[in-house]
């Protein structure tokens, strides 16, 4: 479970992560991460899993499954940074591992330097 401190709630901070930071596109999941300029604020992370994923249940299931993917890889994140997981269609069908796996390799691609 994500700790409230570490949640992304008002929606310009979901925009402002989506338009300005850097995207990372796999197979089940887009990440986008924003640098911010405060490193005194925690990491804050937000989902986007809508209708094209599925059902209520379905889409309960991936939001679910993102959060302790990502929970796991909070300690990884830059302090003050923006991240938003958005969940594709396939993300219905995959597994946490695959999940996992994909989440991973977005962090690991939008946190090379450029």
């Amino acid at each position: 479970m994500l700790p409230a401190s570490n949640r992304l709630r008002r929606s310009d901070e979901f925009r402002r992560a989506v338009r300005h930071g850097r995207r990372a596109g796999r197979r089940s999941v887009v990440v986008h991460l924003l640098l911010q300029a405060d490193p005194g604020a925690p990491a804050r992370i937000g989902f986007v899993v809508n209708k094209a994923v599925g059902g209520a249940v379905q889409r309960n299931r991936v939001h679910r499954r993102l959060r302790a993917v990502m929970a796991a890889q909070l300690p990884g994140l830059p302090a003050g940074s923006l991240t938003v997981v958005r969940a594709l269609p396939a993300s219905a069908g995959a597994t946490y591992d695959e999940l996992a796996v994909d989440v991973a390799q977005g962090l690991r691609r939008v946190l090379e330097p450029r």
